[in-house]
């Protein structure tokens, strides 16, 4: 409009459209048409005053476009829009134009209808979030590089993990190999020693670490990072899904580490790399000038929000994690590659696992029924022995010297039955010597003693011989040599020739 004006000015002065031409104010063919239009709306006259840009906008915008100019996609605009607000790709739509609605047109056609639609849609505003001293700390992961273990040679990616004070933009970095519940919880602590304080809210993003369910306004927060912040006194402000911009502080923080200090180094090891990390954040990011605060960091820490953190909890919170597991069919339960023991009858059910650096809490229904050792070593595990059913419990208990013993307090025949059977080289007759023992308390010890003298006479040290005689009450009746029942045999007419009441009784 400011060009329009200047243009009318000079056409009251009397210049030609040939000498504003020359200025370089507009061609000849719209200066033709613009004093065509001037003259219509009583513009050139020297007496009135120039016509306001509100009025100049109006006349010069409703001008029809050329025909040229219209689209051919102007009636399907409606129904494109719909399609681009659904997230519908441009290709997809000019195909969907062409197999539905018999659009002939080519899909340049529809790109610059696109153009036009994004064009008109208003763009995205946002306002920037202020914090006070002390008050929030933002935090987030970023992807480091792949270090070497010098002991094995073995090659591992690593993440490092920034908190940055949102109002002194003073951070603490730390190089870590995964992203477990256990080290988010350790870089906390270690952040909040760095600081010597804690903020009064940290800012993420939803990591599964932290959040077990994201969401806008009703989130889920993991159960061992609630138990942190509890503990350390800060309040978890998780941002909205896919919202990184509401934690952009520590996202600058992130770009600045990934450009300004990875780049041109090496590290032997994760120490090594945290503690040139650590000289790096006090020495050069420490005392850079900030581009948003335009004050050095260190010296925004330092001088005001370092005494305005919350103090440091007298007895440090232990740092535990929380999950759910179930209850095998061995009565163990899994974490950590390790297994530990949980009482029997909870078989198959959903509990509670506590697990500290020295300890692993199970817990059903809010009470504590296990407790074991934290084992470090994958593929280990802690067994209490009460917590097997009671005939585990007896089968382990009831060891071969056990069986010995009580054979020994039955009787001798007893005793050397159990030693035949333990003397056996190629079957574990441990399960046989605990049922032959268990007898006595089904036919009492004489009646076993008696068996056992019977089966031994026979050769015959098993448990089935033994069940078998005194199931028929054969160790009551009187034993009889072997000597002596051969040699009736012999009397009654032949080696082989027996009776029916001899088979049955040898």
């Amino acid at each position: 409009m400011y060009q329009y004006r200047q243009v009318l000015v000079r056409m009251r002065q009397g210049d030609a459209d040939r000498d504003i031409e020359r200025s370089g104010l507009m061609g000849r063919k719209k200066l033709s048409r613009l004093r065509k239009t001037a003259q219509d709306h009583d513009w050139l006259a020297a007496e009135r005053p120039l016509p306001e840009d509100a009025e100049l906008a109006a006349v010069f915008q409703e001008r029809p476009l050329p025909a040229s100019c219209v689209s051919s996609l102007v009636d399907h605009r409606e129904r494109i829009t719909a399609w681009v607000e659904a997230g519908v790709a441009g290709t997809a739509i000019h195909a969907a134009l062409v197999r539905n609605h018999g659009y002939a047109g080519s899909y340049s056609s529809v790109r610059r209808l696109l153009q036009s639609i994004d064009a008109s849609t208003p763009p995205a505003s946002t306002c920037r979030l202020d914090f006070e001293a002390g008050e929030a700390g933002q935090v987030d992961f970023g992807a480091g590089p792949v270090m070497t273990d010098v002991m094995t040679g073995a090659s591992f990616k690593t993440w490092f993990f920034v908190m940055t004070l949102a109002w002194s933009r003073h951070q603490y970095v730390e190089f870590v190999r995964d992203q477990t519940v256990e080290t988010w919880l350790a870089c906390h602590r270690n952040a909040f020693q760095w600081f010597n304080g804690v903020v009064a809210r940290v800012i993420i993003d939803n990591p599964k670490c932290a959040i077990t369910r994201a969401c806008t306004r009703d989130p889920q927060v993991q159960r061992a990072y609630a138990e942190c912040a509890e503990g350390f006194g800060f309040r978890i402000s998780p941002c909205p899904p896919a919202d990184p911009r509401k934690k952009g502080i520590v996202e600058s923080g992130v770009k600045y580490v990934k450009r300004n200090f990875l780049p041109l180094r090496e590290f032997r090891s994760l120490a090594d790399a945290n503690r040139q990390v650590a000289d790096w954040v006090m020495g050069e990011a420490g005392n850079r000038c900030h581009g948003t605060t335009r004050e050095k960091p260190l010296t925004r820490f330092a001088s005001v929000e370092k005494a305005l953190l919350l103090p440091l909890p007298t007895v440090p919170p232990v740092l535990a994690t929380w999950v759910k597991v179930t209850v095998h069919p061995d009565t163990h339960v899994k974490f950590g590659l390790c297994l530990y023991s949980v009482p029997f009858r909870l078989v198959g059910q959903e509990l509670w696992l506590r697990a500290t650096h020295t300890s692993v809490q199970v817990f059903h229904e809010h009470q504590l029924i296990a407790s074991h050792p934290r084992l470090k070593d994958p593929g280990r595990r802690s067994t209490v022995r009460d917590h097997q059913p009671l005939e585990a419990q007896a089968y382990q208990l009831r060891d071969p010297q056990w069986c010995l013993e009580a054979a020994t307090r039955i009787g001798s025949a007893c005793a050397a039955l159990i030693e035949a059977l333990f003397a056996d080289r190629v079957l574990d007759n441990l399960r046989a010597a605990q049922g032959i023992v268990r007898l006595a308390k089904t036919y009492g010890s004489a009646r076993l003693e008696a068996a056992c003298v019977r089966a031994l006479s026979f050769g015959s040290p098993r448990y089935r011989t033994v069940k078998t005689i005194l199931a028929k009450g054969l160790d009551q009746q009187a034993a009889q040599s072997s000597f002596d029942a051969l040699a009736e045999t012999y009397t009654r007419g032949g080696r082989f020739c027996r009776d029916t009441k001899s088979l049955l009784t040898h």
